[in-house]
């Protein structure tokens, strides 16, 4: 894999520009071969399972979809399973305060306007990497970020494949497994998959965040005016 440390971040720009078009690709060719699949072999049923409230946010708040998909998205899930993959001392504190936010989220009351609620997250997940940074000693962060680095091929497919799986619930919601929706969240495996490896090659958080923001707004593209014209 390509070591892009000596090269300045214009490189990494290009390095992320060529990752994320050979992750389209790797959709497409995913989609040809789902389509040859489905008409000779097996004729899956894919209406069975429908992202119902992914639509129905889209529909009713788009603003909010919109952000939950292009900015918070992004952020705390590559926080989440990108942030172990040979990880720096910032990126083990990024992990902490990503779960800090998912137990924010499981707590925090429903009422209030959305972006209050999510502009109050946001700004205790601030306070706490503020906090994490005075309480945890540098050297913990550096000797678990050499135990991580030596398993981070591992920690890098697993999280890929953890990942894809996570997305299930946007179409059930208990979990459970049946080829139909393997095959549906077997892209979010292959987009996992070129997360970490521009974590890996660009050495640092910002690069799988901006890529998945990325990949979420090209679903946007196609989803927003849909959403738009139900009003």
């Amino acid at each position: 894999m390509k070591n892009l440390t000596p090269y300045g971040n214009w490189d990494k720009v290009k390095n992320l520009l060529r990752n994320f078009t050979l992750m389209i690709a790797c959709y497409f060719l995913f989609f040809m071969l789902l389509r040859v699949i489905d008409i000779f072999v097996f004729g899956l049923d894919f209406n069975k399972y429908e992202q119902i409230e992914i639509f129905e946010t889209l529909k009713e708040q788009p603003w909010k979809f919109v952000f939950l998909a292009v900015i918070a998205a992004p952020v705390i899930e590559e926080s989440i399973f990108r942030s172990l993959i040979k990880p720096s001392v910032n990126s083990l504190k990024l992990f902490l305060c990503a779960v800090f936010y998912m137990i924010g989220i499981a707590l925090m009351p429903e009422e209030g306007h959305w972006a209050l609620r999510y502009s109050l997250l946001f700004g205790i997940i601030i306070l706490a990497y503020y906090a994490i940074s005075e309480l945890i000693p540098p050297r913990i962060f550096l000797k678990v970020s050499s135990w991580l680095n030596k398993y981070y091929l591992l920690i890098w497919i697993l999280g890929a494949i953890v990942f894809g799986f996570v997305h299930i619930f946007n179409y059930v919601e208990t979990f459970q497994m049946d080829l139909v929706l393997f095959m549906m969240i077997f892209p979010r495996i292959i987009a996992g998959f070129f997360f970490g490896k521009i974590k890996i090659e660009n050495q640092g958080m910002i690069w799988p965040i901006l890529m998945h923001s990325m990949n979420n707004s090209i679903v946007l593209i196609f989803l927003l005016p849909y959403a738009l014209s139900q009003y």
